[in-house]
């Protein structure tokens, strides 16, 4: 029955993002705003088939993982409106506490990447997925089925605010999430409700143009090269790098994994967290400079 809600949001939700991306074309063309390339969606579309592929290949496994949890689930919530209202409050969590440990945690990071290394932010940014993250995912979600959610009602609801999320990936909403720029990053993690944002201090407003630059899109570092193994392995492989290093020890191959993307062990790159601690006493600086009493 769940695999049957599934295929029902995919066939109301397909007509919808053909009409909405033709819509936005059309828009921005006329408005001569280049919010598209061919290339750009091109790597969108891919890199959505690719991760479709790996979780197709491994639902399998993660479906046999959350059946066996649910098998010995704790409680039972039998109000259906209770059900499906906790089930995604639920799920919506823990799916912010994944979003963000894969911008916290450099192994994570190299999964996630993909997704921000576009410089564009229209509609089809939302297809542009996670490849491997299908892998470990389901990891999140345990908790659900031991507390008594069925598994396909868990790969339902994450479908669902899934959909949601690539309607909201345009430029009216979601930009400051994927913005480059050191206040931005890091930020604005929920998927669907911003208040995990507000409760675990990553929600950032965007500001008006007086106050701070508008949002650039794409990585902090550009890419030097697109094509389709670099789109999905250019972390990996600048991970490797690191631990190849003859000059570190254990301690800093440990931090260039699961350290903070970004960390240097000589101060060579920065994290999110020293990027908007060089900007704010950049602009410092400036106020000092510009101040007529000194």
């Amino acid at each position: 029955m769940e695999d049957f809600k599934e295929q029902i949001l995919l066939l109301i939700s397909t007509p919808l993002y053909l009409i909405i991306i033709g819509l936005e074309i059309l828009l921005s063309n006329f408005r001569r705003r280049k919010l598209y390339t061919f290339r750009d969606t091109l790597s969108n579309i891919y890199l959505m088939l690719c991760n479709s592929a790996i979780d197709l290949l491994f639902r399998g496994v993660y479906l046999i993982v959350l059946n066996f949890c649910y098998s010995h689930h704790w409680i039972s919530i039998t109000n259906v409106f209770s059900y499906w209202l906790l089930l995604l409050l639920a799920e919506d969590f823990l799916y912010y506490w994944l979003h963000r440990w894969d911008h916290e945690i450099r192994l994570f990071w190299a999964v996630h990447v993909t997704h921000h290394s576009s410089e564009k932010m229209n509609f089809t940014v939302g297809f542009r997925s996670s490849v491997f993250q299908p892998l470990y995912r389901f990891v999140y979600f345990i908790p659900l089925a031991y507390l008594g959610f069925k598994p396909l009602d868990i790969i339902f609801m994450y479908s669902a605010t899934q959909i949601w999320g690539i309607f909201v990936h345009t430029e009216l909403h979601h930009r400051v999430h994927h913005a480059s720029n050191p206040k931005y990053l890091d930020k604005n993690m929920g998927m669907f409700l911003i208040i995990w944002d507000q409760l675990f201090g990553t929600f950032q407003p965007e500001l008006n143009a007086r106050e701070y630059q508008p949002p650039k899109y794409g990585l902090t570092k550009p890419m030097e090269k697109t094509g389709p193994v670099d789109l999905v392995f250019h972390e990996w492989a600048a991970m490797g790098k690191d631990l190849r290093r003859k000059d570190i020890g254990w301690k800093e191959k440990w931090q260039y994994v699961f350290g903070p993307p970004g960390w240097s062990h000589d101060g060579s790159r920065m994290t999110s967290e020293q990027l908007r601690q060089a900007e704010s006493a950049d602009h410092k600086s400036l106020e000092f400079a510009a101040d007529p009493q000194f």
